[in-house]
């Protein structure tokens, strides 16, 4: 029953950073995280803050690790891709990873749902681009000093 409330109130939560605001004659909803990633720098900073509160509770509800790593990715996602200005923004209307997140959090908070398939494919995915992004620099600078004879 507890569980239930706090989703409920979560989803108020989700909704105001999301979808608290129509675009008039449009579909197209967006929430004080958009209009915060508005701010220079520190706009996206407060608004990944907020977006960490769906994350802690899907913590304390003892949602599987590799979905809370997810849902950390989500909003990474959101905060990097906010930092670019304008297109940062128009982004962030449609990406929505507090929607996202709290998705992740209803399916597996109510009940024990182990990690799927598509949790971990997307986590691994991640990794493995953030390991490419590293070590193709590493593997220039290297082939480089093979070339001017460094060693």
């Amino acid at each position: 029953m507890e569980t239930a409330r706090q989703l409920d109130r979560l989803r108020v939560w989700q909704r105001l950073l999301d979808e608290a605001f129509r675009i008039p004659g449009t579909r197209i909803r967006f929430g004080w995280d958009a209009i915060a990633g508005l701010l220079p720098g520190a706009g996206d900073l407060v608004a990944g803050l907020f977006g960490l509160v769906i994350l802690y509770h899907a913590h304390r509800m003892r949602v599987p690790a590799v979905v809370r790593v997810r849902m950390a990715i989500n909003l990474a996602i959101d905060l990097a891709v906010g930092l670019v200005p304008v297109a940062g923004d128009v982004v962030d209307i449609f990406w929505k990873a507090n929607t996202r997140n709290m998705a992740l959090l209803e399916r597996h908070a109510a009940r024990e749902v182990p990690a799927t398939t598509g949790d971990w494919l997307f986590v691994g995915g991640v990794a493995a681009a953030l390991t490419a992004l590293v070590a193709l620099p590493v593997m220039l600078v290297f082939d480089a000093g093979r070339a001017m004879r460094w060693w």
